[in-house]
């Protein structure tokens, strides 16, 4: 069984001890149940090398293993929350490179651009499809060319499209084939059940591709009111991150998406990404399966 490297200095861990100190005591031991859990790193600006090495060195002082997100792409999130990214195809094809090379030979799952395909599926003015599709596809090859790394080509999540034929010619164009399989759910709020049978369907799509669900987020499933994929309330942590999962198309639950960290400026929201304690405690809080 796979074991998943986890950060003593995240912003769980560090929020943990910063309430100790204070006499914050049942609220640390709250924020434990996240700090206590490996969590994706995200690779979100120009330089990916440095933090990529660091990370997956920690990882095997430890024997474990590192997870990342390559989250870089031209036009990333369709402007949105969350937009940025390389200037063009040029400046991420060469993104890609510095991230492959920080990576080397050791250990690490790598999950290859939330919401690019779909969104880009679903319809983004913004975004020239071929040539999306084409550097979605020199990721994951550029990626598997590391002996230790596994490459989780991002399918978004149950409820975007639900019809998984749309998702298949896309997928493939970005190099889903040549992939270890893809990721569902980052992000977002899906249940395991839902997510679990979305990727089963669109396995037998792919020639039984394998996959991984972000469980980070969908202790209590989806929120039901408007805007219910940004920071909705009542949320809980889901299933601890493993890769004994019982089901044998899916390799691991994964905290991809890392919990307390906001969606952007919606709700009251710090921008995305950004730390944000109270959403934080509330996952904690609402947690119903806090072992394994």
């Amino acid at each position: 069984m796979e074991s998943f490297w986890v950060d003593p200095r995240s912003r769980a861990a560090l929020q943990a001890a910063e309430w100790r100190l204070a006499g914050r005591t049942a609220d640390a031991l709250l924020m434990d149940r996240i700090a206590a859990r490996p969590q994706a790193e995200w690779l979100n600006g120009p330089a990916s090398r440095a933090v990529v090495r660091a990370r997956t060195s920690a990882a095997a002082r430890q024997g474990r293993t590192a997870v990342l997100v390559a989250y870089y792409i031209p036009h990333r999130d369709c402007g949105s929350y969350s937009g940025g990214g390389a200037w063009n195809a040029a400046g991420y094809r060469k993104w890609v490179d510095e991230f492959a090379t920080g990576l080397g030979d050791r250990d690490a799952y790598v999950i290859v651009e939330p919401d690019a395909v779909a969104q880009t599926v679903a319809g983004c003015a913004s975004v020239v499809a071929e040539e999306r599709y084409a550097l979605l596809a020199y990721a994951v090859d550029r990626l598997k060319r590391q002996p230790g790394t596994r490459v989780y080509l991002d399918a978004g999540n149950s409820a975007w499209l639900p019809d998984t034929s749309k998702l298949v010619e896309p997928l493939t164009r970005s190099g889903v084939a040549r992939a270890d399989g893809f990721a569902l759910n980052v992000s977002n709020f899906q249940t395991d059940a839902a997510s679990s049978a979305y990727g089963n369907r669109l396995s037998a799509a792919l020639g039984g591709k394998h996959f991984v669900i972000d469980t980070s987020r969908n202790g209590n499933g989806p929120y039901t009111g408007t805007d219910s994929w940004c920071n909705p309330p009542g949320r809980a942590l889901g299933t601890p991150p493993t890769t004994a999962t019982g089901a044998p198309l899916i390799d691991a639950y994964l905290w991809i998406k890392r919990p307390g960290e906001s969606d952007g400026t919606c709700r009251g929201g710090p921008t995305a990404g950004q730390w944000w304690p109270s959403y934080a405690l509330e996952l904690a809080r609402n947690a119903r399966n806090t072992r394994g």
